[in-house]
């Protein structure tokens, strides 16, 4: 591939990683750094795209092998206390909660979810991914996006996971 074709797979691939990562990772400088290393990784491996799925689709591979080394990075690292006063004292966090206690409500239930499920929970409610991207990206198939989905969406709404 040439400059012009790499810089056209960004063009066309870039949100969708992004919002993918996003997904994961939920915080959106870390989203963007992952993003850029996911694009760096892929132009250097290039010739190892085989073209068995979409090039999304293994662009968000790449994206979550990179989001899984930065959480071992971080299992490692401890947070200064000073970090966590700053970022209390930047945030009004009463206001946050009276504002968001249904997404909250909401993000409780999906964390307790098991992985595969809440996967898809967030790749369709966040990512706003088809089930048919969901599929791909998960190495399944629409029909199993589907019906994850589905029953994630029953085990949230009876309150129970």
């Amino acid at each position: 591939m040439d400059k012009q074709d790499l810089e056209q797979v960004y063009k066309e691939n870039a949100a969708v990683v992004y919002k993918y990562l996003f997904c994961l990772t939920h915080d959106a400088n870390l989203t963007e750094e992952l993003t850029q290393e996911t694009f760096y990784q892929a132009t250097k491996g290039i010739h190892k795209f085989r073209g068995e799925c979409k090039i999304s689709v293994w662009l968000c591979q790449i994206g979550k092998r990179l989001w899984y080394r930065e959480l071992q990075k971080r299992k490692h690292q401890i947070v200064p206390i000073d970090a966590i006063e700053e970022m209390e004292s930047n945030q009004n966090f009463e206001a946050q909660y009276i504002q968001n206690i249904d997404k909250v409500e909401l993000f409780k239930r999906l964390h307790q979810l098991d992985d595969k499920t809440r996967e898809v929970m967030y790749l369709r409610l966040t990512g706003e991914l088809s089930f048919s991207e969901i599929g791909e990206i998960l190495e399944k198939n629409e029909n199993w996006a589907r019906v994850t989905f589905y029953r994630g969406k029953q085990k949230i709404m009876k309150g129970r996971t």
